[in-house]
């Protein structure tokens, strides 16, 4: 149970999945994260970034923490190269958000699974932490997704299942997201959803209740085949700057 959780307070599971934005993305932007921040429920949240897919980029950390200091949040992050840390599983399970950056998302759940943060993850998630995070960190919770891990886009089908199907983020922002996934679909790839930069979808549990954006015109869409082509039904997205 993450520390800040009142005692005899369940949290649902759940997870926000943002095909891009944040503060990586979107530095003068704060609707994103303040909306994650927001679904805690606590008056100064613990926030920590697991940065294992950019390599744990001191680049990043910094600009995440620069982008947190002035807020009311306790923000941190977990490394994992190098010597990490013999408390791990109760760090992560102390927390009120863990929040997954964007990089390499092969290399990611390999290095989590040696070290067993997959596991931990899970764990948190079950226990009410929000569980957060864009591109890489889109894709990872999802059994399935789009990648660029292996340098051309690629499908990935090794993720850590918490959802199920399969999601490609940067929907809008990189051109060949959507024709690759369309085709993978159309090869026999999971059904799931896609999400432009600067829209996340919001899972509780493995329901979709919502999907918002930080920006007025950025969607999300479910993507499955429907006889021989690939449809795309778009999410009710709400903007949350209106």
């Amino acid at each position: 149970m993450p520390a800040t959780q009142s005692p005899g307070t369940a949290r649902v599971p759940t997870i926000v999945a943002m095909g891009g934005g944040g503060f990586s993305m979107e530095p003068g932007n704060p609707l994103l994260d303040d909306f994650i921040l927001s679904l805690t429920g606590v008056e100064r949240p613990k926030l920590c970034l697991l940065p294992t897919a950019s390599g744990d980029a001191a680049r990043l950390i910094s600009s995440f923490h620069t982008a947190f200091q002035d807020r009311p949040v306790d923000a941190r992050h977990v490394a994992l190269f190098g010597a990490p840390r013999t408390d791990l599983r109760e760090y992560l399970l102390a927390q009120d958000v863990i929040y997954v950056g964007g990089g390499n998302t092969a290399n990611m759940l390999a290095i989590w699974r040696v070290h067993g943060v997959d596991l931990i993850l899970r764990e948190a998630w079950e226990a009410g932490v929000v569980l957060a995070g864009l591109s890489a960190g889109m894709i990872c919770w999802f059994e399935a997704g789009v990648t660029d891990s292996f340098g051309p886009l690629a499908p990935l089908r090794d993720g850590l299942g918490f959802l199920p199907g399969s999601a490609c983020p940067h929907f809008d922002g990189e051109a060949k997201r959507r024709p690759a996934y369309h085709m993978f679909v159309r090869d026999g790839f999971p059904p799931g959803f896609a999400a432009d930069d600067g829209a996340a979808l919001v899972f509780r549990g493995a329901e979709l209740p919502a999907a918002v954006s930080s920006r007025p015109n950025a969607g999300c869409y479910r993507v499955a085949l429907r006889g021989a082509d690939v449809a795309e039904v778009p999410i009710t997205t709400s903007y949350l700057g209106a």
